[in-house]
């Protein structure tokens, strides 16, 4: 019997790197998955291999900046399963530039992702989280717990050149998490961030080696400098970068029963920083 059984869960950005850890990790412990990802091929790849593990799981895939959506999404989730009960935003990307150059598409472009999306997300959510548990008050007297993780970064704490717009929504998106905790603890859900340093992902890998998305119109390179990564590793407590499934395991906990008296609460993982 696993942590999370038979709890359905949407994971966005799930066909790589985090997103694709803490899929296939909730699925180990035996929740239902929605795999979504803006490619099809990736979030594909995750699914099937939480199928062949004995898992359960489908895609839905798309951009999550885009209106609808969110709705959709929870819909697949509540058609598939019958009910959504737990939500990790995770989908994101950086588009780096020194503030003086940043355009404005850059800036909106990254807090759409990073912050627009998951406040969305949450309030497409409500529409099943906060119905399924009004009727588990009614008959009952109290709801099941059901869990929004929000993912952060130390880049809202600390900063980093070249990342305004990208502490500013990883910033924003843990007082929304604060305000999802406040107004929906009545009815059990538990609303927390995680807050992630150093973690080997394409977003982390060398930029120089040319891997790029296209975002509206544009070519956006993926990755950072590699110059100056022993100075990094020497600040962090480990020595070295967390891996993805290191990433995973946190959010498994929030997700799971072991964290029913958590929320509001931003859980720094960042190798001891």
């Amino acid at each position: 019997m696993g942590l999370i059984e038979g709890k359905v869960a949407i994971v966005t950005g799930s066909g790589r790197g985090i997103g694709a850890a803490t899929a296939k990790l909730l699925a180990q412990h035996g929740a239902r998955l929605v795999v979504s990802d803006l490619d099809e091929t990736p979030a594909g790849e995750t699914a099937a291999a939480i199928r062949a593990g004995g898992g359960e799981a489908v895609t839905f895939c798309g951009d999550v900046t885009q209106p609808d959506f969110p709705a959709a999404i929870v819909q697949k989730a509540a058609g598939t399963y019958g009910g959504l009960d737990i939500l990790v935003n995770n989908a994101g990307f950086t588009w780096d530039s020194m503030l003086h150059t940043m355009t404005d598409k850059q800036w909106e472009v990254i807090i759409g992702v990073h912050l627009t999306a998951p406040f969305r997300m949450a309030r497409a959510a409500a529409n099943v989280m906060r119905e399924q548990a009004k009727a588990e008050i009614a008959a009952a007297g109290q709801a099941q717990p059901r869990k929004i993780v929000n993912i952060s970064s130390i880049s809202a704490f600390y900063g980093n050149a070249g990342q305004a717009n990208y502490a500013a929504a990883k910033a924003g998106v843990v007082g929304l998490t604060r305000v999802i905790a406040r107004e929906w603890g009545r009815f059990n859900i538990q609303a927390n961030a995680v807050s992630f340093g150093w973690i080997e992902t394409r977003l982390t890998a060398d930029k120089a080696q040319g891997e790029a998305i296209e975002v509206a119109g544009e070519k956006v390179a993926l990755g950072i400098p590699q110059s100056g990564l022993e100075v990094r590793k020497q600040i962090i407590a480990l020595g070295r970068p967390g891996t993805p499934e290191e990433a995973a395991g946190p959010i498994l906990f929030l997700c799971s029963p072991l964290a029913n008296y958590v929320t509001g609460h931003l859980l720094k993982v960042d190798g001891g920083r």
